[in-house]
C-alpha cells in the first residue's frame, strides 16, 4: 500500500488566518497536521509516502525532515502550482504510481485513526469517501445511489446531496493503469485547471466510481477557519 498526499495549493480561502503557512502545517498542539498524517500512515504499515508540493514547499519539507528516511518520504514538485490545479500536481507525481494499491488524499485533511482503518480495509475499487452526516453544511457534495457516484459538485442542492466528499480516494492496483491513462489524456487536452478527483469523475459514465460513507467517523479538511477549529476541538477531547 502506498499513499500520495496533494499539498501544493495556496489555500486562499483560509490563508489570512494562517499567516501564509501551508494549510497542512497548521498546528494541532504538539505537532502539525502533516506530521500527524505521516505518522499515522506509517503506523498503519504504509511505507511509501509521497507528497506533491508547490506553495512554500521548503516549509513543508523542513517540518518533515525528521521523518524523511524512517517513513520513506518522496517529494514531487509542481512549479506551476499558482496557475494550475491539483491534477497537474498529480501528473508531476505520475512516476510514483505503480501497480500497487494506493491512497490519494488532500494534504489538508485530518482524519481520526479508526477512519483510516476503515479506508484501508475498503474493498470497493475505485472508491471515494463521503460523510452522509454533513449535507446542509457540505462544501463539495456527492450524489450516489447504492454506493455508485451519480453527481458531484459544490452547486448540488436538496435531494441531490447524499453526503460531503472527504478528500480521499483508494485505488486498487488493477485500476492504476486506467487512472494514469485518463490523467494523461486530460493533461494533453489542457485540462490542468481541475482537481485530481476529476480524473475519477470523468470516468463515471464509463464504469462505476464507488462512494463509501465514513459512518460518523471524525474528519475535517482545512478549507475554512471553522474547519480548523473543529479539528482543534476534536484533538483536545
Amino acid at each position: 500500500m502506498k499513499a500520495l498526499l496533494l499539498a501544493g495549493g495556496i489555500g486562499s480561502r483560509i490563508s489570512r488566518h494562517l499567516g501564509g503557512k501551508p494549510k497542512c502545517t497548521v498546528s494541532l498542539g504538539k505537532e502539525s497536521l502533516i506530521e500527524y498524517t505521516i505518522k499515522l500512515l506509517h503506523k498503519k504499515g504504509i511505507n511509501e509516502i509521497a507528497l506533491t508540493l508547490g506553495y512554500k514547499a521548503n516549509v513543508i519539507m523542513n517540518v518533515l525532515k525528521p521523518f524523511e528516511q524512517s517513513c520513506n518520504i518522496k517529494y514531487y514538485f509542481n512549479p506551476f502550482f499558482d496557475v494550475t490545479n491539483s491534477i497537474a500536481s498529480a501528473w508531476f507525481a505520475k512516476d510514483f504510481f505503480k501497480k500497487e494499491d494506493t491512497i490519494i488524499m488532500n494534504g489538508d485533511v485530518f482524519l481520526e485513526e479508526s477512519l483510516l482503518d476503515n479506508i484501508l480495509s475498503e474493498q470497493k475499487n475505485p472508491v471515494l469517501f463521503s460523510d452522509e452526516t454533513r449535507k446542509e453544511t457540505a462544501d463539495y457534495k456527492f450524489k450516489y445511489t447504492n454506493n455508485i457516484l451519480e453527481k458531484y459538485g459544490k452547486e448540488l442542492t436538496g435531494d441531490d446531496i447524499t453526503g460531503e466528499y472527504v478528500g480521499i480516494a483508494k485505488l486498487k492496483a488493477n485500476f492504476i493503469p486506467v487512472f494514469l491513462k485518463n490523467m494523461e489524456e486530460m493533461i494533453k487536452t489542457q485540462k490542468h485547471n481541475v482537481w485530481w478527483e476529476n480524473i475519477l469523475y470523468s470516468l463515471s459514465d464509463k464504469q462505476p466510481i464507488y462512494v463509501q460513507d465514513v459512518k460518523g467517523k471524525f474528519w475535517a479538511e482545512v478549507d475554512y477557519i471553522e474547519d480548523y477549529e473543529r479539528i482543534i476541538n476534536f484533538v483536545k477531547k
